[in-house]
């Protein structure tokens, strides 16, 4: 085995794990994100026709048809019909067959096919007219992806697509003596193409700085509302760490997401994050940064000159 087959594989492992995980957190958006953009990758390599591919036809057809399951468990998860669904506990049976693709010589264990890349969007139900969910820096690796921050979502009303799933909210945790929890107030964000936006919602993480997840992530409702140049929210988010337990250096990002209806994706526009110093009681503004979302706070650039902000309201609530 080549090195550079010894790497992909452990990349589509890692990134198999990384959804599993996901999914059995119940964060179904982003076992959805891991999933599809492996399937994708998956897909590109079994339709390959380059000649240095150490990866045999059958081995192709194999890893076809786990992108094909990885789809399947992916519309499931998007699926509000109680039809037979693909379990994640049958997908994880196949976390040791693309481990050992260039060793497997069993029957696939699903009756399913390889699905064509160009055609897998359209033959997976789901919903939300097939809609993709792009993680934070996936757009700005798709090759006709066109620079949105002069532009505008594109034409359209909101009311002329299907209505994305509801927010993924968390209840507020039980208190503790002593300790603090946080309620932050997502007031208003203010864009210069407010109004042309889509299904806006914003997507609020705990990050460390290394920019691992130290609570469950959580999306917001769409919208309330889109007025002049705000987009508004009105919507409370419950930390679901006590304050005193977050480690030194995290941070709450903000990544406001919108749907982009000409390339059937739903985008990060932007982000915003609140460190550990600025929890205090009361109104707070914090300025707006270009995507890709940047976790680790290595390499910010602010969003726009204009004085356009997220707008929070923080209450803090202590035994």
């Amino acid at each position: 085995m080549s090195e550079v087959t010894r790497s992909l594989l452990q990349r589509w492992g890692a990134s198999f794990r990384r959804g599993a995980d996901f999914d059995s957190w119940g964060q179904l958006v982003e076992a959805i994100d891991e999933y599809q953009i492996l399937a994708r990758h998956l897909q590109k390599e079994a339709q390959a026709q380059h000649n240095n591919s150490e990866f045999t036809e059958e081995q192709k057809k194999t890893i076809g048809k786990i992108a094909t399951c990885l789809e399947l468990r992916s519309a499931a998860l998007q699926s509000t019909q109680s039809q037979e669904e693909f379990k994640l506990e049958d997908l994880k049976k196949l976390e040791p067959i693309l481990k050992n693709i260039l060793t497997y010589n069993k029957e696939f264990p699903f009756d399913v096919q390889p699905v064509p890349l160009s055609f897998s969007a359209h033959y997976f139900s789901c919903p939300f007219s097939c809609r993709r969910i792009l993680a934070p820096g996936e757009e700005e690796n798709l090759e006709f992806e066109e620079d949105e921050e002069e532009g505008g979502a594109g034409a359209g009303s909101p009311d002329s697509f299907p209505a994305r799933v509801p927010g993924t909210l968390l209840p507020r945790l039980p208190s503790e003596p002593g300790m603090t929890l946080l309620t932050i107030r997502i007031e208003k964000i203010g864009l210069k193409d407010a109004g042309q936006c889509i299904d806006p919602y914003i997507t609020v993480s705990v990050k460390d700085l290394n920019g691992i997840d130290l609570t469950p992530v959580q999306d917001t409702p769409v919208a309330s509302r889109k007025e002049d140049t705000y987009v508004h929210f009105n919507v409370d988010i419950e930390l679901q760490k006590h304050v005193e337990k977050l480690t030194k250096g995290a941070a709450i990002f903000f990544e406001f997401k919108h749907y982009k209806p000409k390339k059937r994706f739903t985008s990060t526009k932007c982000f915003a994050f609140m460190e550990m110093d600025e929890i205090k009681p009361g109104s707070i503004v914090i300025e707006l940064y270009k995507k890709p979302t940047d976790f680790k706070r290595k390499k910010l650039q602010l969003l726009t000159k204009k004085p356009l902000y997220l707008h929070l309201h923080q209450t803090l609530h202590k035994e």
